[in-house]
């Protein structure tokens, strides 16, 4: 085990302005604080767009975005191109609300190119996609293997041939470890805190807090109970479900996302699976 540390425990960080926003606990808007700290969008459509066009020569026109919460990756994916269209899955009702008023109908006539879906991802769907994404560990929800087998059966069952289904992952011993990590952003702090570890069924109990500079917090904004999964047992059973080929694209030091077949074990790893029909 090496002693250097990745650079990002949470995906890609996103871009702050240079000035620092007046926020409290009474006055901000979880779900943005959530956007600002752990999704960096334009990133994610880069990404996306990289390991399509490295296999297939050109880049994808549809997403479903799984787990989709705020849906900001389908709005912004239908603004990288005006061909582009999105349909974001998720189960709750008053987040996915809020998606639509703070999203998706400011989008102007380009909200006619997302569609938003009050489902459960395991449910699948009868449209079929270029791409399928799951990020931030959301599918970790799934703690028992045979239900994450029929999720990942589903999602291949949603895609056209050839299709990508992408998600990312994250591990090293920091993963296996009750601590709080704190990020200073734009005008607030983001609190990564993993509560508690089971090692016996790999179970992580995690929560974001956000802190403001006049002293005032929101504890607990988002929980989460997973199970952390390792990239050998995901690639398995991608592979089990009938996926054609998984690669590991991993996330460097450099800030480089790479397709790698071996990669140096850190303190803590981000990586994405990136599983073809």
């Amino acid at each position: 085990m090496t002693g250097k540390k990745a650079r990002k425990r949470r995906p890609p960080s996103p871009r702050t302005s240079g000035a620092k926003k007046r926020l409290d606990a009474d006055k901000a808007d979880p779900f943005r604080l959530y956007e600002a700290s752990v999704q960096n969008t334009e990133g994610t459509i880069e990404l996306i767009d990289a390991v399509f066009e490295s296999q297939r020569g050109q880049r994808p026109m549809t997403l479903r975005e799984d787990f989709c919460g705020t849906a900001k990756l389908c709005a912004d994916w239908v603004r990288s191109d005006p061909k582009r269209k999105a349909v974001g899955v998720d189960i709750d009702p008053p987040t996915l609300a809020w998606a639509q008023k703070h999203n998706i109908d400011p989008l102007g006539p380009a909200a006619k190119r997302v569609r938003l879906a009050l489902s459960d991802v395991r449910k699948g769907t009868r449209q079929r996609f270029d791409t399928i994404a799951a990020f931030n560990f959301s599918y970790w929800i799934f703690r028992e293997r045979a239900v994450l087998k029929a999720y990942f059966e589903k999602a291949r069952q949603a895609l056209k041939e050839n299709g990508l289904f992408i998600i990312d992952l994250h591990g090293g011993p920091d993963a296996q470890y009750v601590l709080e990590e704190e990020t200073d952003l734009d005008g607030f702090s983001y609190v990564w805190d993993q509560e508690s570890f089971d090692p016996i069924n790999n179970r992580v109990q995690c929560a974001i807090h956000f802190c403001f500079p006049d002293g005032s917090k929101i504890e607990r904004a988002f929980t989460y109970d997973w199970r952390v999964w390792s990239l050998p047992e995901l690639r398995d059973l991608l592979l089990e479900v009938g996926f054609s080929r998984v690669d590991a694209w991993w996330d460097g030091l450099d800030d480089v996302v790479r397709p790698c077949d071996s990669a140096e074990n850190l303190i803590s790893w981000i990586a994405y699976l990136c599983a073809w029909r």
